[in-house]
């Protein structure tokens, strides 16, 4: 039997992910009575944040300090306009929201979220390092702050608080209520329409039922749209693909989020006359992996790499500077599908898989999410010469892996695996070279240049960059190489929105009522990170979206 309900709000959030939770615990802290509508069941409670390594962009920090790294927020600053090359007048609110959150994140963004409960592990890590000249893409130091607890740490201060607004009355959730219209009347935001869908008890990312029961109105002079991206529905991801910028779209890929991540409320926005800016700015990366234990469609896990690993495109050439591991993402992407193939290899040695490779996202590392030093010890320190267990059951199940005692066998493992067949001589000659600069304290091989480089920083010899050795070399085996998939994950463009979320329309005039935060405005504006992201920039700028969004609509 279908049912009709109607509710009544102050103000209604659409989405319950990380930028959603921000902005309605900021109203509710100024006593703005808010509803939170999502179409997910509670299970899915915070969004794609639960699923991040929880990595926050932030600027001269005590964890910096203390691994003597000197940032400032005019590095940073330069450092993020090198990488935006915000090019037209539609940046024009991107830009200015880039910089307000440059300040928050070398101002108050830190001890804010540390009195509220966040922590960080010590080592910061080093991202994007970039495309190989100072006024161009990359960080120039690193900046990447994992939470301890890495997602769901950073949801938890924000959930505790809702919970709290919740108690008091302030705060009302409304899961698998999908939106369908939001209302305007008279030029103003009046609430929004939709569907009740089934209740649904399928595990948290998996594709649920879409059975309508029934449908509601709410009624409020507030909406913030917090719905998320397109990089769940993989033929969107093609149809705005930036063929003139990139190259063809993949023919090929493998989601990052799961299938309800579908840019519908970008669509249902628009149709209440909303403006979307720089919709073909988009990151995927180059280092996907398909899961051996999926949960929702297409799954995949990107690997974040160390520098060490030898990258081969997919007719057997190696990827040249700047194109290294961690290096330039985009840069890279370009590079891979100008073979016309949508996949490369890694080809490495035990050595390296053990120090260098982790995997994104909170539940392939359980020892930071436990937020626990001796989960974190004993995976990474007591594991003898395995990697951290969740890398070793990839290795051993993962359908992208192939691991071999000698060059020959690699090869004809990995001919078995790609499109293309790889001639081993010209595979070994390459490798060879690169052995031989080994060696010599001098090099002219620029990959070897950077990992000595990478080694240089405290942080990345303890943790994430192995000893520079020979990929022949026996010791070190065996060989290992991985097949990588393009795998889609964030939209960089959306709707237009001023600094203080509040959405535009087509003339560039706010629409009364409607503001919007997080992924599906570009993490702000409609894209502040204009091409290139520097990483830990989107759980930030959700955060930071949100919190803007969140003030403002409580006026």
């Amino acid at each position: 039997m279908s049912r009709s309900d109607t509710i009544e709000a102050d103000a209604i959030v659409v989405g319950a992910g990380l930028a959603g939770l921000v902005a309605a615990c900021e109203m509710c802290a100024r006593g703005v009575k808010v509803l939170v509508l999502d179409q997910e069941g509670e299970q899915n409670l915070g969004g794609q944040a639960f699923w991040s390594l929880g990595g926050l962009f932030m600027v001269d920090t005590p964890e910096q300090r203390r691994m003597k790294i000197r940032d400032s927020a005019e590095l940073a600053h330069a450092d993020w306009m090198g990488s935006a090359q915000f090019d037209g007048l539609q940046d024009m609110w991107p830009r200015r929201v880039a910089e307000a959150y440059l300040g928050f994140a070398a101002g108050e963004m830190r001890s804010w979220l540390a009195q509220i409960g966040m922590r960080w592990f010590p080592v910061v890590g080093w991202a994007e390092r970039g495309g190989g000249l100072a006024h161009q893409h990359g960080n120039s130091v690193p900046r990447f702050h994992i939470t301890w607890g890495t997602g769901p740490g950073v949801l938890a201060p924000f959930l505790r608080i809702a919970q709290d607004h919740g108690a008091a009355g302030r705060m009302r959730f409304a899961f698998r209520h999908r939106v369908t219209e939001i209302s305007v009347e008279n030029g103003r935001v009046a609430g929004v329409k939709g569907e009740i869908l089934e209740p649904t008890a399928v595990q948290r990312g998996q594709q649920s039922s879409r059975a309508v029961t029934g449908d509601f109105t709410a009624r409020a002079g507030v909406v913030i749209v917090t719905s998320g991206g397109i990089g769940g529905d993989l033929e969107r991801v093609k149809q705005a693909w930036p063929v003139e910028r990139l190259g063809p779209a993949p023919g090929r890929m493998i989601s990052g989020v799961p299938a309800h991540v579908d840019g519908a409320m970008i669509d249902i926005a628009r149709s209440a006359g909303a403006a979307t800016i720089n919709t073909d700015r988009m990151w995927h990366y180059t280092e996907g992996l398909r899961n051996w234990a999926p949960i929702w469609p297409a799954h995949g896990i990107r690997i974040l790499p160390g520098p060490s690993s030898m990258w081969f495109d997919a007719l057997g050439n190696r990827l040249e500077a700047p194109y290294l591991p961690g290096f330039d993402t985009l840069g890279t992407l370009k590079r891979i599908l100008s073979t016309g193939h949508d996949y490369s290899w890694f080809i490495l040695t035990q050595s390296i898989i053990k120090k260098e490779f982790a995997l994104s996202g909170s539940e392939q590392n359980p020892d930071l999410t436990s937020g626990l030093w001796r989960e974190v010890l004993k995976a990474r320190l007591g594991s003898g010469g395995k990697a951290p267990a969740p890398v070793e059951a990839f290795k051993s199940q993962g359908a992208d892996f192939v691991v071999a005692d000698t060059l020959d066998d690699l090869i004809a493992g990995m001919n078995q695996m790609g499109e293309v067949p790889l001639d081993a001589h010209q595979i070994h000659r390459q490798i060879a070279a690169r052995d031989a600069q080994i060696d010599n304290p001098f090099a002219k091989d620029a990959q070897v240049t950077a990992i000595r480089g990478a080694r240089k920083y405290l942080g990345d010899r303890l943790i994430r960059t192995a000893k520079p050795h020979r990929i022949l070399d026996p010791k070190h085996g065996p060989l290992i190489a991985v097949r990588l998939s393009i795998l889609t994950r964030k939209t960089l463009g959306g709707l237009h929105t001023n600094l203080d979320g509040a959405v535009l329309d087509a003339e560039g005039y706010p629409i009364d009522g409607l503001f919007a935060a997080g992924e599906c405005a570009g993490f702000g504006g409609g894209g502040y990170h204009g091409y290139n992201a520097l990483e830990g920039t989107f759980l930030g700028g959700c955060i930071f979206s949100g919190r803007s969004a969140g003030r403002a609509a409580a006026g």
